[in-house]
């Protein structure tokens, strides 16, 4: 008589298991995310799910598991054979000033790649590329399935929101994590981002993770942990995976603000973005195009980047991708016009002060937390997830590191909608600027690249 089939866990057992370190098979994990979509686990439940894996850790079978169920949670995209090899997108753990996706996205489809980016909001100190996008009059974030495939095969890429139909579980989970401090766990970090990329279909990721005082993890070592588990859990999912790891402890670029680093976005657009700003373009960009196979080395992948910023097809990209999502083409025509013509067309604070440089000599740092912070409690960011984001305040900089600057030099401009600004965010603001007699030595943003092949040989140690 043949033996029946062990009976399914009941919700609080699936809980146990986890809670007691034993390893979840994948009828189990399944139980959970379709429990957590259909709603027959409870929020208290989940939570005390999250809670177990927080505690207990998930091993790399249990990861990509987890990961590829919450990936067939919805809705996922698919394309023609013949695009095999050429969809692609990036992912940020997030930093002061990164814009990288708004010129970065239309570059790779000016280069014949195509980029189903669907990005986030930000919350806390992290900038959200969808509230940079919708400082653009008009520019509709929410787009449906149907949209998204007609305008990464006309145009070649688009920037949107998640879908009520895309990874509904990662939606669910996430919001819970947030409340229950959970958070901070690589599993369900990396199952978040790279379950939400699957969704894509894509053939190549490149990840940009941060490190330093703007981000959440302070120091290389601990960037690279996460950047090692991304890379594993990409390629785990059939996605060809690379991690940049980035210095994020001064400003990305000048600005710090929505509708402010739309603006300097534009200007990388037109080949005239800062150094810091264009040399991650250029290099995540080139990562990229070797994954894809449409050029033979980063640096070949780099330069093609490059020249599809200064010779205007990058921009062309950028501008029927805001057609196709909303922008009249007069609002269109202003935007890409010039530096001037930009500004105009975007959102403006009511009011500016200046900053000037208390001393002469080098600009040795500018503490990328405190601009955030600043930029964040005068309207840029959000507290909470309720809270409404004003497009148009933020700070500007006239300065980098390794910067020779004056006594009285414009170093900064606040932006800000509220009169009379805190006198407190003006003294931080002021002891951000570290200004030093000996010049310092200024290197690349980029600390080390990961990828598949390198995660293979450290896993086969």
């Amino acid at each position: 008589m043949a033996k029946s089939s062990a009976p399914a866990l009941s919700i609080p057992e699936l809980i146990q298991k986890k809670r007691d370190g034993e390893r979840l098979s994948t009828e189990t994990i399944r139980t959970f995310v379709s429990g957590v979509v259909n709603g027959d686990m409870q929020d208290c439940q989940i939570g005390a799910m999250l809670m177990a894996i927080f505690q207990r850790g998930l091993d790399k079978t249990e990861t990509v598991t987890l990961t590829d169920l919450m990936t067939q949670s919805g809705d996922v995209l698919s394309w023609p054979d013949e695009w095999r090899h050429l969809v692609v997108d990036k992912h940020s753990t997030g930093g002061v000033g990164d814009k990288i996706s708004l010129p970065l996205v239309a570059a790779l489809a000016a280069c014949g790649l195509k980029v189903p980016m669907i990005s986030g909001r930000g919350l806390g100190l992290t900038g959200g590329t969808l509230d940079k996008l919708e400082s653009i009059p008009g520019y509709k974030v929410e787009q449906d399935k149907s949209d998204i495939i007609r305008m990464v095969t006309d145009i070649g890429c688009c920037i949107v929101g998640q879908t009520s139909r895309l990874v509904p579980a990662d939606k669910k989970l996430y919001s819970i994590r947030d409340v229950t401090s959970t958070v901070d766990c690589i599993p369900l970090i990396g199952a978040s981002i790279i379950s939400k990329k699957a969704a894509e279909s894509l053939s190549s990721l490149v990840l940009d993770v941060k490190f330093g005082r703007g981000a959440l993890y302070k120091t290389p070592e601990g960037a690279r942990e996460l950047a090692s588990e991304l890379v594993s859990l990409g390629e785990g999912v059939g996605i060809r995976t690379t991690a940049l790891l980035t210095c994020m402890d001064n400003v990305l670029g000048r600005t710090v603000g929505n509708a402010l680093e739309v603006v300097e976005s534009f200007d990388c657009l037109r080949g005239a973005g800062p150094s810091t700003l264009t040399e991650l373009v250029t290099k995540l960009g080139g990562h990229l195009m070797v994954n894809a196979k449409q050029a033979a080395n980063v640096e070949e992948g780099q330069k093609r980047i490059a020249n599809s910023l200064e010779n205007g097809e990058a921009m062309k990209k950028f501008a029927a991708m805001m057609k196709a999502q909303g922008v009249s083409p007069d609002t269109v025509a202003k935007l890409t016009k010039s530096h001037a013509d930009t500004i105009a067309a975007l959102p403006r604070a009511k009011f500016t002060r200046h900053l000037e440089c208390m001393k002469p000599g080098y600009v040795t740092a500018i503490d990328a937390i405190v601009c955030a912070d600043v930029s964040a409690r005068l309207g840029a960011g959000r507290m909470k997830a309720s809270d409404v984001v004003d497009p148009a305040v933020g700070l500007e900089l006239y300065v980098d590191v390794g910067s020779s600057v004056k006594k009285g030099d414009r170093w900064m401009t606040i932006h800000y909608n509220n009169d009379p600004l805190s006198e407190d965010f003006v003294s931080r603001l002021q002891q951000a600027l570290s200004v030093d007699a000996k010049e310092p030595k200024c290197t690349s943003l980029i600390n080390c690249v990961i990828t598949g092949k390198d995660v293979k040989q450290q896993n086969a140690v």
